[in-house]
């Protein structure tokens, strides 16, 4: 089976399953990084062409370097300017009011060094606060560095529909919009959707998986009572909007029976129908290790039929949420969403 792909934006062309970086920086557990770095070569040789990260992932640029090093060693230079790397600027929230040049160009050329590129291939702009001031200077800020070659493309990541239309207006080419995006989390499919198809931006997901909720693992289980990770914690709350767990339980079996007709699980079937939504363009995996990929690939192999989609719809009309534009309950700092939150993880 193929990897499926997508053009991105012009001329740029992409994997429509990226690996993601978060579970690269420790928080879900010890990583082994000789083995995540030769498992790297899975991704890559199974088709996965993209690899999204952060400048806030702690020692997460600095391993995908080190790994695009050796592909350059091993395969030649070809192969690594073949293979893309999606970073994130997210300044601090405590410097967002006195954002300035300097700032944005010492995370960009940070960025850059850690990874080993001259130019970032996409740079996704976050912004924790629409309080404070400077967001559409910041986003002008990037530009800047675009136009001076140090920055191919600029995306946002967790913007609603107004602020990245603000951000479009004062000149910011967003061609992507990173957001949450599963059957747990539909808010993409209102304001932001309409935006994309008003403006060709796409929509590159995560959460697609719920951190592993939309798994096997879960089915036919109890509410869990502990967590191991924030992840998980943040997925959680999730499904307390979504419905809460006899929903999501409900949710699961159908999955299942949907991926068990196709010879497939719970995880490609809920990547299956992300896919599927209006302008998406990728969904973005989080993985430490290559132990999933053969499972997590099968949905290239199969596409939903009307049955498919009715059986799922079903439940999906039950849903009570979460409601509103795109991470609008995760900024609220007060709120359950926003308390699991770090908010200064840029400081230099």
């Amino acid at each position: 089976m193929s990897v499926e792909t997508i053009e991105l934006a012009p001329g740029y062309r992409i994997s429509r399953v990226l690996r993601g970086g978060w579970q690269l920086a420790g928080g879900h557990g010890p990583v082994d990084r000789e083995r995540a770095i030769g498992d790297m070569f899975a991704f890559v040789d199974a088709g996965v062409s993209v690899f999204d990260c952060a400048d806030i992932y702690t020692g997460v640029e600095e391993t995908i370097g080190e790994f695009r090093r050796r592909l350059a060693t091993t395969r030649g230079a070809e192969a690594a300017r073949a293979h893309k790397v999606h970073t994130k600027f997210v300044p601090d929230w405590d410097r967002l009011p006195t954002i300035d040049d300097a700032y944005v160009e010492g995370i960009i050329d940070r960025s850059r060094t850690r990874l080993g590129m001259d130019r970032l291939d996409l740079v996704q702009f976050h912004w924790w606060n629409y309080d404070a001031p400077r967001l559409a200077e910041a986003g002008q800020m990037l530009a800047r560095l675009q136009r001076d070659g140090r920055i191919d493309r600029i995306g946002g990541t967790n913007f609603d529909a107004p602020h990245a239309r603000l951000l479009m207006d004062a000149g910011v080419r967003l061609v992507s919009m990173q957001i949450q995006y599963s059957p747990l989390d539909t808010r993409p499919a209102g304001a932001m959707s309409a935006l994309c198809a008003e403006s060709g931006m796409k929509l590159l997901c995560y959460g697609t998986l719920a951190g592993g909720f939309l798994s096997e693992r879960w089915l036919g289980r109890a509410r869990p009572e502990a967590l191991e990770n924030r992840s998980l914690i943040k997925y959680l709350l999730i499904i307390d909007e979504f419905g809460g767990w006899d929903l999501f339980q409900e949710l699961l079996a159908v999955l299942s029976r949907v991926g068990a007709r196709h010879g497939a699980g719970i995880a490609a079937a809920a990547l299956r129908w992300t896919l599927d939504q209006p302008h998406v363009a990728g969904a973005i995996v989080g993985a430490r290790y290559a132990d999933q990929l053969a499972d997590t690939l099968k949905v290239f192999s199969f596409a939903l039929d009307a049955r498919d989609r009715a059986e799922i719809d079903a439940v999906l009309a039950h849903r009570k949420g979460p409601n509103g534009d795109c991470y609008t309950l995760e900024r609220d700092r007060d709120g359950p969403h926003g308390r699991i939150m770090k908010y200064n993880l840029n400081t230099r």
